[in-house]
């Protein structure tokens, strides 16, 4: 079992978790990014992670038969491998081809029930097309397990979801922010 703390530590300690002054994909502004792409670079630290994840799925009432687990790429690849490895159970993945989500290297199973794993969600579109993929294969979403889930309550799912953390770092318009306001330069460091 991991504290919220220990789950903070290792995304703080390894990069994932930073602070200061940062421009958004949205060009939004915030004091607080994600990159769970750093954390993930440490293969015992995502095993440990995403176990806490189905540990945490399973306390709450669990999923039922899971038969595999189906991620967008990139970056839900490596966290739908370790929820896979925990779960036991094979790790697909979705990727774009011509802008849109597709299985292109995998085939779903009708009638099979998959959990949806991703890094983070802040509207919850790939998580969408992701359900709508399994949904159109005729399988079943059992389950979305999520690292990081900065929507701040505003993304919901028809399906059981789990979040890791609950996150939501301040964000502002360049025009109102107050890190703008006192001198400091926004920092764009990547998605």
């Amino acid at each position: 079992m991991m504290t919220e703390n220990e789950i903070l530590q290792a995304m703080e300690e390894s990069g994932a978790l930073l602070s200061g002054h940062f421009e958004l994909r949205s060009k939004l502004h915030s004091d607080r990014y994600f990159q769970c792409a750093n954390v993930l670079r440490f293969p015992r630290v995502a095993e440990r992670l995403c176990g806490e994840m189905v540990r945490r799925m399973r306390v709450a009432g669990g999923c039922g038969r899971v038969d595999g687990v189906v991620s967008p790429a990139v970056g839900g690849i490596l966290v739908g491998h370790e929820v896979a490895r925990a779960l036991d159970v094979p790790s697909l993945f979705a990727e774009k081809e011509n802008g849109q989500l597709v299985m292109r290297r995998f085939a779903l199973a009708r009638g099979a029930r998959y959990v949806i794993a991703e890094d983070v969600i802040t509207r919850g579109g790939r998580v969408q097309e992701t359900i709508d993929i399994v949904k159109q294969a005729g399988a079943t979403v059992a389950a979305i397990l999520v690292l990081v889930d900065r929507s701040a309550g505003t993304v919901a799912f028809d399906y059981p979801a789990y979040s890791l953390l609950n996150l939501v770092p301040k964000i502002w318009e360049p025009a109102d922010c107050p890190l703008c306001a006192a001198g400091s330069k926004p920092v764009h460091p990547g998605s």
